[in-house]
């Protein structure tokens, strides 16, 4: 593209092979020429834009999201972290004790969880758990076991909380180069209404779906699974029914279909890392272990866990120098119907 000294020097010499006239730097009509200038580079600015949101591989914001209208698709909103809270009595009580549903409770960052479900605490007992959701949605909700350490206002006779299991299933908006790859490959794969990409990317359009996949003919000619997952890993039985229910509608005429949830294969991690000097062992060490376990999420639906790619996540930690990865010790092959879920999870010191 021209600059506006590029443009200024040919309104020079195009009005002096016009004129015979050349104006002098700094007159009145030069001056005039200049700003004439920066306004024509201007419309090439706004030309340059104008074309790159007229094609899905360029277009960004809202006019990605209208050239994904047009395709049948829609940005999926961001989605908030969820879990579960141990809220834990002073001491026992010959009554029972209400948690109201919307108690809030918070991690030492502030980000804060409301509590989904009213609960009971039990008389003589000293702990219930009950079911949290981030009042933010997004992927800030996914926190480790422990970190949530108060409450906005106790209710009566709890003196605190936390969460025993991480917090997981937040997840950001969709950006634009998340969607914009939806939206092509509504160009590479035309669904027709009867093949497997007519099925993937509805499966897809659920909000709460992140990976899905298409077996054709498993039970003979006329008949397809889809199997999809969801950030947190496997779907709930109501996801599967609605997605039953959204195929059934648009199927073709006597299709054997069935929407299953994926078989899952249980992956046990082992690593040794080595901070950098200076830096804290223990907060490396944290970090290590919420990054693998952010790692496991349904997007690995029919996908191998690479040694490479683990060893690529934790090199990728911040203060992290070198590592050694124990366990596995060899690629974990994956099915295209299996989901790989975290076992069991050791980061430690290398020695």
């Amino acid at each position: 593209m021209r600059t506006i000294d590029n443009i200024y020097q040919e309104m020079l010499s195009h009005f002096g092979g016009q004129t015979g006239l050349e104006p002098r730097e700094g007159c009145d009509l030069s001056a005039r020429l200049y700003a004439l200038a920066a306004q024509v580079y201007a419309l090439y600015i706004q030309a340059d834009w104008v074309v790159r949101q007229a094609f899905p591989q360029t277009a960004e914001g809202e006019f990605l999201d209208r050239h994904a209208q047009l395709r049948s698709l829609e940005r999926k909103p961001a989605v908030a972290a969820g879990g579960v809270a141990r809220f834990t009595a002073g001491d026992t009580a010959d009554a029972p004790r209400t948690i109201p549903q919307g108690t809030v409770c918070m991690t030492a960052g502030l980000v804060r969880f409301e509590t989904t479900a009213p609960a009971v605490l039990e008389a003589g007992a000293r702990t219930v758990d009950v079911p949290i959701r981030a009042l933010e949605p997004g992927r800030l909700g996914n926190v480790s076991a422990g970190a949530i350490v108060a409450m906005a206002v106790a209710p009566i006779g709890i003196a605190k909380c936390t969460n025993p299991m991480p917090c997981a299933g937040g997840a950001d908006g969709e950006g634009d180069d998340e969607l914009r790859v939806r939206v092509l490959e509504t160009f590479k794969r035309l669904p027709n209404g009867a093949n497997s990409a007519f099925y993937q990317q509805g499966a897809l359009s659920f909000d709460q779906v992140v990976a899905a996949t298409v077996i054709p003919r498993p039970r003979g000619i006329g008949s397809v699974d889809v199997i999809p997952a969801t950030l947190t890993g496997l779907p709930s039985r109501e996801l599967l029914n609605e997605m039953k229910a959204y195929f059934d509608e648009r199927r073709e005429i006597a299709v054997d279909l069935e929407v299953k949830a994926p078989e899952t294969v249980t992956v046990n991690i082992a690593v040794a890392v080595e901070p950098e000097e200076g830096r804290d062992k223990q907060e490396v060490l944290a970090l290590v272990e919420q990054t693998i376990r952010e790692w496991f999420t349904g997007r690995l639906l029919g996908q191998r866990v690479l040694r490479a790619r683990l060893g690529e996540i934790i090199y990728h930690c911040d203060g992290v120098t070198n590592y050694a990865i124990k366990t596995p010790s060899a690629d974990v092959d994956i099915e295209v119907d299996q989901l790989p879920v975290l076992g069991t999870l050791k980061v430690e010191a290398k020695a």
